[in-house]
């Protein structure tokens, strides 16, 4: 259906550009919309992926074209936003790192280069290998997909088009059905925007089950800059209900690490906030209680 032309659209080229910008945009609110029947699937494959994450698995990304240029957008904000370590982000790309940039003629069909990608990655059992392929059918991704599944990784198939053979070769088949394009083949434009919210639902919900979100806060983020530095004294001073400037002294004791410096904020030492939550798996709320029920 990504490939068809949808007559609706057919004088698009004559339209004024308030009527083409409407159009246009109504059809990215529609592609949002056609995730809805897919959220069990997305919840199952989130809750299937915790184990091996939480086990020191790899995140892996697989694609051609636009789908592999937003999967590389959504898995290079994990470090900074959730201080997911880099080296756990992976892709295999059509193309190599050159296609993020610019088209490689042929590299989607290159299914001897995936199989070699993957091979070179030392996929194992911790890992969770998405492709993304809007038609459904690509022949990189697809190889990809079964030879990380070969190879014992968890595996998601996300695509737009029913009955392609991503669905098939993928553990976990995620379909959003975004029907035919403004422009008929340009699947950076619905499709795109599909993958993109599927992208961003599947890692921020990994993210929150991981415990680098509390009370909706990104209490995992890297402070890097003066921005990120106001807003990590802010959290400290949420979540600790404590003044700013014990706020930023606990930041500064913690190393400008926003989970042990609200526990800091609360009493603790520096040492003592690294241990609870050591002894809590990072997670900010389960530190907070013992750290209030021992004090």
């Amino acid at each position: 259906m990504t490939e068809h032309g949808d007559p609706r659209y057919r004088a698009l080229d004559s339209w004024d550009s308030l009527t083409a910008l409407r159009t246009i945009w109504e059809s990215q609110i529609a592609a949002v919309a056609s995730i809805g029947p897919a959220l069990p699937a997305l919840a199952d494959l989130v809750e299937a992926a915790l184990p091996r994450l939480r086990a020191g698995g790899r995140l892996v990304y697989a694609g051609a074209g636009t789908s592999i240029r937003i999967a590389v957008q959504d898995g290079t904000e994990l470090g900074p936003t959730f201080n997911w370590p880099e080296h756990r982000t992976q892709y295999i790309i059509a193309g190599g790192p050159a296609a993020l940039s610019r088209g490689i003629e042929g590299a989607e069909d290159n299914a001897d280069d995936a199989r070699a990608q993957v091979a070179g990655a030392g996929l194992g059992v911790q890992d969770l290998v998405i492709g993304l392929a809007a038609s459904g059918r690509t022949p990189f991704t697809i190889a990809a997909i079964e030879a990380a599944r070969a190879m014992g990784a968890l595996t998601a198939g996300i695509s737009c088009n029913p009955g392609g053979a991503l669905l098939d070769a993928a553990e976990h088949p995620i379909l959003a059905e975004t029907g035919a394009e403004v422009v008929a083949g340009s699947t950076r434009m619905k499709a795109g925007t599909a993958q993109k919210v599927i992208l961003n639902m599947i890692s921020t919900q990994i993210m929150v089950r991981l415990g680098h979100v509390h009370d909706g806060l990104m209490v995992d983020m890297r402070p890097q800059n003066i921005k990120l530095r106001s807003r990590a004294r802010d959290m400290v001073c949420r979540i600790a209900v404590a003044p700013p400037e014990v706020a930023l002294q606990a930041l500064e004791a913690a190393s400008w690490r926003v989970k042990p410096a609200v526990l800091v904020a609360l009493g603790a030492s520096a040492e003592e906030a690294e241990a609870v939550l050591a002894q809590t798996d990072g997670n900010l709320r389960q530190a907070i209680a013992a750290f209030k029920s021992a004090a």
